[in-house]
């Protein structure tokens, strides 16, 4: 009987946090602000590739951009990631390292609007204010895009000298040549791996007032698991049920990834949400 009662009461607070994160994911605009988040992360996403082609030119490398490009995307479903990652490619192979050199400066910044988006959405879920003077949040900002330049490039490069070594090491070591199979696998978990790491930076530093570092992994679990969820649901849903091309012709490729970032980022704010729902629930304020 004393079980039966504790569960039930765990499971009425967690039908509190869920009715309380959504009516306060609607009170803070966040399907406006998840259509800002997604349209923003599209415009930022070219530019960021810019901006790593440019770093890729200065090591002499130009090809690792195409390979950073395909790092981005292999965590998407393939029905969204395949034409953008084309057109991603397009742009790198037109234009010229000269021109991305001189385009970096601006790109760097288009690349950081969506970091801001990001933050207003927190700011917002985690009823918090903006002190901070706009000269920081924008070299904060400008931050976040470099390390996630130089880490893509980073990942890039590894993804590029996995195979070789493995490759050369199979040659004095016949046993290690079925392991070359699983470098996809591997780029896949490294990826995810940066993927956690971008969501729990964004969590602790882009807010300007956020619940303490411990409290906030309920809401970046959730997302993470709402993210695999959805986009396994995509996926399939795009594969088997909707014909976007019939209805949006060449505008098919853009419509799809938008509506893809949309639902990616109404889960991360349903997540700050999900977090500042648990706080109040600790607070005593929901019944």
């Amino acid at each position: 009987m004393v079980e039966y009662s504790t569960e039930s009461s765990l499971l009425k607070k967690a039908w509190l946090v869920i009715i309380d994160a959504i009516g306060h994911l609607n009170d803070d605009d966040g399907w406006a602000m998840a259509s800002h988040v997604a349209l923003s992360t599209l415009m930022a996403l070219f530019p960021f590739i810019i901006f790593v082609a440019a770093l890729a030119g200065f090591i002499d490398d130009s090809a690792l951009a195409g390979s950073v490009a395909d790092i981005l995307f292999i965590i998407w479903p393939k029905e969204v990631a395949g034409p953008i990652a084309g057109e991603v490619h397009r742009v790198l192979t037109v234009a010229s390292p000269g021109l991305l050199t001189l385009s970096a400066a601006i790109a760097i910044f288009l690349a950081s609007n969506g970091v801001e988006a990001v933050r207003t959405a927190l700011n917002r879920a985690y009823r918090s204010g903006e002190s901070r003077s706009f000269i920081f949040r924008r070299a904060q900002s400008l931050f976040f895009v470099v390390i996630g330049a130089i880490a893509s490039l980073t990942l890039a490069f590894l993804a590029v000298l996995g195979p070789a070594a493995i490759a050369w090491l199979a040659e004095y070591a016949p046993a290690l040549a079925p392991y070359a199979a699983s470098i996809d696998l591997a780029r896949f978990a490294v990826t995810s791996t940066l993927l956690i790491v971008v969501l729990v930076s964004a969590h602790l530093w882009l807010p300007n007032n956020r619940p303490p570092a411990a409290r906030l992994w309920p809401g970046i679990v959730a997302t993470l698991a709402l993210w695999v969820t959805a986009a396994q649901i995509f996926a399939l849903y795009l594969g088997r049920f909707a014909h976007y091309t019939a209805t949006y012709a060449g505008l098919a490729s853009v419509v799809t990834a938008i509506f893809f970032l949309y639902m990616i980022a109404l889960i991360m704010i349903f997540g700050a949400e999900f977090n500042a729902a648990l706080g109040r629930l600790r607070a005593g304020k929901l019944r």
